[in-house]
């Protein structure tokens, strides 16, 4: 796993993405090679912009390649909807070359050198796909790992690790750590198992390095619930001082997914990992770029609000803003401003309640303002006020929040820092509308929390902005 931007990203995703960069370009400079000759060539990408003409091409292809999910671990395996959606992707790039060249004409490559580049373009990357397809794979090109230790957790990096190949890893076994008594005392044994049989191991830890040598591991995850007085350290530090790679795994599932294990995970974990640099400088950071963003988004706004006030109150009865309490920083109480996207007596018979599919409180403009965030708007007064962030966890309902605390540990540290109006959560996660929902949403809000950083908040904008032109993740 690569990490940039303080998230985590498989090394060989970004692999292809650099490498189908490269094909983009190479597939332009042919283009005029092909169209104007060896001379010309010379003189276009020398002298006329060239260089910045090949970059504006390459950024285009791969940010609507990665806007139709051509990096995503659901399609990369699935051959005939990476075709159906490379189509699309090279339909969408033409249409935003044309505004581009349209805005800055010298940008333009001209005398039908853009068509060659696109026919290119489509063949290197249709066959380059194809054969990262089957490279990505073959299992014999992931590393080989062992997993130490059995629970939810292991199940977890194991499925993981299953249905996403691009990940490169391959679990190929699992220790497991076995307590015997005889004669009064009792003595703790490794055994690896499998999905057919159970292998028995001498009584020292010493048999691990031979489950490493005969399965040619180079990688072990720690996952066990209870590691005083079970974990192996002296053998353990010997394969590290081997070269094996010895990872928590903890740190494993939370690189590989972007959220933190809460059922699986301990407080001392939590309390001695790295990360949660919530600091004063941090803070200050984020307010002022907070309110710098919502002052623009505001600006931005302003020609909307009269035509969304005006359909709110053609189509339905009752105030055109809503607001609801909302649980903030530290605990606080706020109330939370959005344009009314259902009726005004929603809830007078079945009080709180979480937004359903297909809500039928929900009025014909308001699916419409949900679907595409316009009823968020007024929440960037919240902002400005200092009730709320740009990035941050989605602030919820006290009604809720008093049974969610009950329900679901470690929930109150989601409230250590201002809540957002787009987030790490909203982002990876569909709309919450239950406990459980609740309960997966605060794994990525931790997770947030833990490697919060500029980095990872300008991340959070520039997928926040795929969802809202995708219509994803509304109810």
């Amino acid at each position: 796993m690569i990490r940039f931007l303080h998230a985590y990203f498989p090394t060989r995703t970004v692999f292809l993405g650099i490498s189908e960069a490269f094909l983009v370009s190479l597939a332009f400079i042919a283009a005029v090679f092909v169209r104007l000759g060896a001379d010309d060539t010379t003189i276009i990408l020398g002298y006329e912009h060239g260089p910045t003409k090949i970059v504006v091409v390459a950024v285009a292809f791969i940010a609507c390649m990665y806007y139709f999910d051509l990096y995503d671990s659901s399609i990369l395996s699935n051959r005939r909807e990476v075709f159906i959606r490379l189509v699309q992707a090279l339909g969408t790039v033409c249409i935003l070359l044309t505004l581009i060249y349209y805005i800055y004409p010298p940008l333009e490559f001209g005398r039908g050198i853009s068509l060659i580049g696109l026919l290119f373009v489509g063949l290197l990357v249709s066959l380059w796909r194809k054969l990262f397809s089957v490279v990505n794979s073959v299992p014999q090109f992931a590393d080989r790992a062992l997993i130490l230790g059995e629970g939810p957790l292991v199940d977890q990096i194991v499925r993981e690790c299953e249905a996403r190949p691009e990940l490169g890893l391959r679990v190929v076994g699992r220790i497991l750590p076995v307590v015997s008594v005889s004669s009064g005392s009792s003595t703790l044994n490794y055994r690896l198992a499998d999905s057919s049989n159970v292998h028995p191991a001498s009584d020292t830890g010493e048999e691990i390095s031979l489950f490493v040598n005969s399965l040619r591991v180079n990688r072990i995850f720690i996952a066990m619930s209870e590691r005083r007085g079970n974990l192996p350290v002296g053998p353990l530090l010997s394969l590290k001082c081997r070269g094996v790679n010895i990872q928590d795994g903890t740190d494993v599932y939370e690189a590989i997914t972007g959220k933190v294990p809460i059922e699986n995970v301990r407080s001392g974990w939590l309390l001695f990992s790295s990360g949660f640099p919530v600091s004063r400088y941090l803070m200050v950071y984020k307010r002022f770029a907070s309110t710098v963003m919502a002052i623009i988004g505001l600006l931005f706004s302003l020609p909307l609000i009269p035509f969304v006030a005006l359909a709110i109150r053609l189509t339905s009865s009752g105030p055109i803003l809503y607001r609801q309490r909302r649980v903030g920083r530290n605990g606080v109480v706020f109330y939370c401003y959005k344009f009314r996207t259902m009726r005004a007596d929603a809830e007078a018979d079945t009080g709180p309640t979480w937004a359903a599919d297909d809500d039928p409180r929900v009025t014909t403009v308001g699916r419409f303002l949900r679907l595409s965030r316009l009823d968020e708007i007024p929440q960037l007064w919240n902002v400005l006020v200092g009730d709320m962030s740009l990035v941050g966890p989605r602030p919820e309902r006290p009604e809720f929040v008093e049974r969610l605390r009950r329900d679901i540990p470690f929930y109150d540290l989601r409230h250590t820092i201002p809540p957002g109006i787009t987030g790490w959560a909203q982002i990876n996660y569909k709309y919450g509308a239950s406990v459980e929902d609740a309960k997966e949403k605060l794994c990525y809000d931790l997770f947030y929390i833990k490697n919060m950083a500029p980095g990872l908040d300008l991340l959070i904008y520039f997928r926040t902005i795929k969802i809202i032109l995708l219509g994803r993740g509304a109810r």
